[in-house]
């Protein structure tokens, strides 16, 4: 068994739907097999150049745009490496495994997730952890890294699981979140935890703090340092510094039943 690396011939013309190159499937069969598949009314040859490569059960999917959506889809092992962008639903329902987007990632990156490792080294864009229409919940384990910022309301009815931002994140992060932790480095948009039921939001600052967030001044809580723990050890050299044991707690949404919080770190 060994590694693939399917490389698109050109741009695609309108979006293309990727949900069904999985590692453990591919990385079974020989590069002229895979080629031969069957795909979009033609074969995966017609539309990419497939090669071998030395790493097992490693797919590299190059010369993809933000129109390559369903990326990793159901995800339950393997490595998928994205040397370009990723389009909407990356890794959605994703289960274990890891997914590494060399460049940037559309809507409802993660959406759904149980397990695994998403990393992107741009920004990704709305929906991030969060619900898709017609699901009950959105994130509910393994970690997403992103390098940039991120969009609007990441995390919306997320239940467990960790959402690492090196940028900030846009308006309503963490919206009705049932549990998690999402760490912001850059800090958090405006009406960040609305309607937020449970769960762990972190960073520097808060634009535009909901009045419905009780100051409950500044704790040594000694949990952030297992958080620290556990990120450097999902993320390695990609994981933040170390939190300080000392931050500024906000209790809410107690517009909810206000068992969520926000720690000010900065």
């Amino acid at each position: 068994m060994s590694g693939l690396r399917l490389r698109l011939k050109s741009a695609p013309v309108g979006r293309l739907d990727l949900s069904c190159l999985q590692p453990p499937v591919l990385t079974s069969e020989t590069a002229a097999n895979v080629a031969r598949m069957p795909f979009e009314g033609g074969s995966l040859g017609d539309l990419f150049e497939v090669s071998a490569i030395g790493d097992a059960d490693t797919l590299i999917l190059a010369g993809t745009t933000d129109t390559c959506d369903g990326i990793g889809d159901h995800l339950k092992s393997g490595t998928i490496v994205v040397e370009g962008d990723a389009g909407s639903y990356t890794g959605r329902f994703m289960k274990g495994g890891r997914i590494d987007i060399k460049g940037s990632a559309g809507n409802y990156l993660g959406s759904g997730m149980k397990g695994g490792l998403i990393t992107v080294a741009g920004s990704a864009g709305n929906f991030v952890g969060a619900m898709t229409p017609g699901e009950k919940f959105g994130m509910a384990g393994g970690v997403i890294r992103v390098g940039g910022d991120i969009g609007e309301r990441a995390g919306d009815r997320m239940r467990r699981g960790t959402i690492v931002v090196k940028g900030k994140t846009g308006a309503m992060a963490g919206s009705r979140m049932a549990g998690g932790t999402i760490w912001a480095e850059g800090g958090f948009g405006p009406a960040a935890g609305t309607l937020m039921r449970r769960g762990t939001l972190i960073g520097p600052k808060a634009e535009q703090m909901l009045a419905t967030f009780a100051d409950c001044g500044e704790h040594d809580m000694v949990f952030l340092r297992l958080i620290s723990r556990f990120v450097a050890a999902e993320l390695g050299p990609l994981a933040p510094a170390a939190l300080p044991a000392r931050v500024r707690r906000y209790a809410g949404d107690l517009a909810t039943i206000g068992k969520g919080e926000l720690l000010l770190t900065g």
